[in-house]
């Protein structure tokens, strides 16, 4: 049985185009959709009357009541559950995350300061999680899968990698493009004695990150037939890269490197820019 897509839900309008995106990817891949609202009340449960329970009780109810109903309208034959869960947001969703295909999250939650870019669990679980986790962000066309492309950023060690593999199975779903692209940097000093040979140092770093794309790519390319991929390579710094070609995708996916043991924020600086400025959706894949 295939394992169902989990979205946080809190009533907020980044929750409300999370949700509207998750319906929607669900419908695609033929999923069943798993609704959670993270929720402290039932700790008072058996404390006070039934009649007396908490206001958040009744908002989470409320939420989710809110949240299946917009659900249904938007796709009726998308399976749904919905389930309060007693915790803080962050520790329930990082304990569903290994039941789902993937979590799914607003780019801010109920209560964020308007200012900020991005909310701290959808940063928090993104950073933490050990499976994919989609933050959905981004302009109307991004939101609506209006420009027919799947964005890779292809990493250090991307071959053979779940980033690699999901970006494929999101482009072949979707029936559109996979552009795989690779940002690539001469040091400086490394130019700065140049002997006027026609093939400078640029030229070395460039092929480097061309060969790295196509081992990336060379499994799956195999594997989905059906899918256009263009590999691409970018002089720049990486993380501004994907953000400036995001603009012109529907999805960006992003392997992810955690460090076991470690419980601060493990996203390196790609993945910060991209949960912050992307233009489009974005999803962290972590790698094993």
């Amino acid at each position: 049985m295939e394992l169902p897509l989990v979205v946080g839900v809190d009533g907020s309008d980044a929750g409300l185009r999370a949700l509207d995106w998750a319906v929607d990817e669900a419908a695609l891949h033929g999923l069943p959709l798993r609704l959670v609202y993270a929720s402290r009340w039932e700790r008072y449960e058996g404390v006070a009357p039934q009649e007396s329970a908490p206001e958040e009780q009744a908002m989470a109810d409320r939420v989710v009541a809110s949240a299946a109903d917009r659900a249904a309208r938007r796709n009726p034959e998308v399976e749904v559950t919905v389930q309060v869960l007693a915790d803080d947001p962050v520790t329930a969703l990082l304990r569903e995350a290994p039941y789902a295909s993937a979590v799914v999250l607003g780019s801010k939650g109920r209560g964020e300061f308007a200012d900020l870019l991005l909310g701290s669990v959808s940063l928090s679980v993104a950073a933490r999680a050990g499976h994919p986790v989609v933050v959905v962000r981004g302009d109307r066309a991004g939101l609506e899968s209006g420009h027919d492309r799947v964005l890779l950023g292809v990493g250090d060690t991307a071959k053979g990698s779940p980033a690699v593999r999901f970006a494929f199975r999101e482009a072949e779903a979707r029936g559109c493009a996979l552009d795989a692209i690779r940002a690539w940097r001469c040091p400086a000093y490394e130019t700065a004695d140049r002997d006027g040979r026609a093939a400078g140092p640029e030229h070395h770093y460039e092929q480097q990150a061309s060969a790295l794309v196509d081992a990336a790519v060379a499994e799956e390319v195999e594997a989905h037939p059906t899918v256009h991929v263009r590999r691409t390579t970018v002089e720049g710094p990486a993380h501004k890269v994907l953000v400036r070609r995001s603009a012109a995708a529907d999805l960006l996916v992003l392997g992810a490197r955690h460090r076991h043991g470690h419980f601060g924020l493990q996203l390196g600086r790609v993945g910060h820019a991209a949960l912050h400025h992307s233009a489009c959706p974005v999803v962290v894949v972590p790698r094993g």
